[in-house]
């Protein structure tokens, strides 16, 4: 396996020499939007969403890309092929974009070319790890609702994706107490739930599934996906208020996220959501999942698990 190409401020350099200053605005102060992409079937899904969230979200926080999202595209497909190419056969890659803004001429102890004063723009891929999600697509996750509460929108909207996650840390390292293997589910200062730190969380409850409203969460693009399976299979999709009481008592719960899709949460805080097991809706959105993306995306997951 050779080394990956790595795409960093206009150049495609070996992965081992792409590296950033610790002046950077991305390191000293968190100024960093992202995205993640997957591929299946080594083809990569659903860019486009990907890259206007991204370009929505420079635009948001004031960073001004030295590129454009044609570019944007064409080096993140670049990349992919490339890259799929130094990988076993069949494994699925991750994509991940990330823009910082800028450099900070103070910590820099010098005064900085006008090129340095440019945001930082990186593109880079790496194998997706299913082992990691495996276990929770055959018996659902577990949240738990620390005491961190999740960032207000009157401070940072939630509809931009970000890299200042000190409280997301925070977060799960207050729920591995609970359980060293479960997720957080944040909660507004309201008490309402909002979203996991990676997901979208999503409640079934009589035949309808329920999603936080927007004000508070990211409008994920998996979310998006389930949205429009929903509508093609007939099932209402509501967003509302909902709390920790509307979770203990779903149907079911689903967490929606980019690297597995739609995968089922069976417990809260120790207790059993629902009948404690996957449930059907998850089955019957998953199975339309598999046939938008040409593969079994459960079994893709469930292949990583230790063979008994």
């Amino acid at each position: 396996m050779t080394e990956p190409t790595v795409y960093l401020n206009g150049s495609l350099v070996p992965a081992s020499q792409a590296a950033i200053p610790y002046y950077d605005k991305g390191i000293v102060l968190g100024a960093t939007v992202t995205e993640m992409t997957r591929t299946y079937g080594q083809r990569l899904f659903r860019l486009g969403d990907h890259l206007d969230r991204l370009f929505a979200s420079m635009n948001y926080a004031a960073i001004d890309p030295p590129i454009g999202k044609t570019e944007f595209r064409e080096v993140s497909e670049r990349l992919v092929r490339e890259n799929a190419a130094r990988v076993a056969p069949g494994t699925e890659l991750g994509l991940i974009h990330f823009v910082t803004a800028g450099k900070v001429e103070l910590y820099a102890g010098r005064k900085l070319t006008d090129h340095e004063k440019q945001p930082t723009v990186c593109i880079h891929t790496f194998p997706l790890s299913f082992e990691a999600y495996a276990p929770a697509m055959r018996d659902g996750y577990h949240l738990v609702t620390p005491s961190i509460r999740h960032i207000p929108p009157e401070c940072l909207d939630p509809k931009i994706k970000y890299r200042s996650r000190l409280h997301w840390h925070l977060a799960e390292s207050q729920s591995r107490l609970v359980d060293p293997k479960s997720t957080p589910l944040l909660l507004d200062l309201q008490g309402s739930i909002t979203e996991c730190a990676g997901a979208n969380v999503l409640l079934v409850k009589d035949d309808a599934i329920l999603s936080p409203t927007l004000r508070n969460i990211l409008p994920g693009v998996s979310r998006k996906v389930v949205i429009e399976l929903a509508a093609k299979l007939r099932i209402p999709f509501r967003e509302q208020d909902l709390q920790l009481y509307d979770v203990i008592n779903a149907d079911e719960a689903l967490l929606s996220s980019t690297p597995f899709g739609l995968c089922p949460a069976t417990r809260v805080n120790g207790r059993p959501i629902g009948n404690g097991k996957p449930g059907p809706v998850w089955r019957r959105l998953m199975d339309e999942w598999s046939g938008l993306v040409g593969l079994d995306a459960i079994a893709q997951v469930l292949a990583a698990l230790p063979k008994s």
